[in-house]
């Protein structure tokens, strides 16, 4: 059960995944209860993102408080610093930052592989806060709890994953996840420009999970558990506004999709989201996403938990 680094979705056994749902689940009613959890009194943690983000930081900088630990630096514009815009190499960072004697380092990159990078070089455990167009791994951890939480089981979900396939990070680590279950389906709904990659479709080829790619979502969606919306990432497009224009606003979640849905379907989305679900959705009881958000914060506790005791 032992785990040092969090780099990637594959590193997780259905073991691992069940300990820490149910680690996650009784820190979730401790909390609800007002009840203290001090068990990371003396560790200290570093959260160090080269990319600005609200939820994920917030939500591992309050896990580690409400776990007795300590954050000892952190930042959203590491990319800004003196050191990276001379052009330090991120090893050089790392071996910086990890000499300060983190008990962990929360990283969020631009780069793909970055994570994977700093975990070689690193005494201090490496979480992988999203590393480019890669993975996110804690994301999937907390978006797999949500389902077993929303749909009651795993085995045997169908799921349509939405939006910008290609750049979103958090529908890739999930796939590797679901690779892991039985009797899975996942329909692919994404603009031609940001459809799924090839990397993720052969991996669940090799694991035999059905999947395949459509383009119209009120087909799908009245045969889906869930549907996973994302967010067309516009930061990933450069200067190809045109390409961008061209992919936003295509599958949008409406009053409309909650008439096809399932009655026991749920939606979900990782945030932030823009106009791809309209307001009106927020007051279904399908709604999932904040939720969704809110799990993160279990997760992560049960997460740093698991590392650092």
């Amino acid at each position: 059960m032992k785990l040092h680094h969090v780099i990637q979705a594959q590193q997780f056994t259905q073991e691992i995944l069940a300990e820490l749902f149910r680690q996650a689940d009784r820190i979730e009613r401790l909390v609800r209860n007002g009840k203290k959890i001090n068990v990371l009194k003396g560790k200290g943690m570093i959260s160090f993102f080269y990319e600005e983000s609200t939820r994920t930081r917030a939500s591992f900088e309050v896990a580690m408080r409400k776990l007795g630990g300590e954050v000892i630096f952190s930042t959203e514009n590491a990319g800004e610093f003196s050191s990276a815009a001379k052009g330090e190499t991120l090893e050089d960072t790392i071996r910086v930052i990890d000499s300060y004697f983190p008990d962990i380092i929360v990283l969020r990159h631009f780069e793909s592989g970055s994570a994977a990078r700093a975990a070689e070089i690193s005494q201090a455990s490496i979480i992988n806060a999203g590393d480019g167009a890669g993975q996110h791994p804690t994301q999937a951890l907390l978006d797999l709890y949500t389902i077993k939480k929303e749909i009651h089981h795993i085995d045997g979900i169908s799921i349509a994953m939405v939006g910008d396939l290609a750049n979103g990070r958090t529908v890739r680590s999930l796939s590797y996840l679901l690779s892991k279950f039985s009797d899975i389906k996942i329909f692919f709904i994404a603009p031609e420009i940001v459809k799924m990659k090839e990397d993720i479709k052969e991996h669940l080829r090799e694991h035999n999970i059905w999947f395949s790619e459509e383009t119209d979502l009120k087909e799908v969606a009245s045969q889906v558990d869930v549907i996973y919306q994302t967010r067309i990432q516009k930061e990933r497009f450069g200067d190809r506004i045109e390409d961008y224009e061209e992919a936003r606003g295509i599958y949008v979640i409406d009053e409309e999709i909650l008439r096809l849905m399932k009655r026991d379907a749920i939606v979900m989305h990782p945030l932030p989201r823009l106009d791809e679900i309209t307001l009106e959705v927020d007051k279904d009881p399908r709604a999932a996403y904040f939720r969704q958000a809110q799990n993160g914060l279990f997760i992560r506790m049960a997460l740093l938990k698991i590392i650092l005791t």
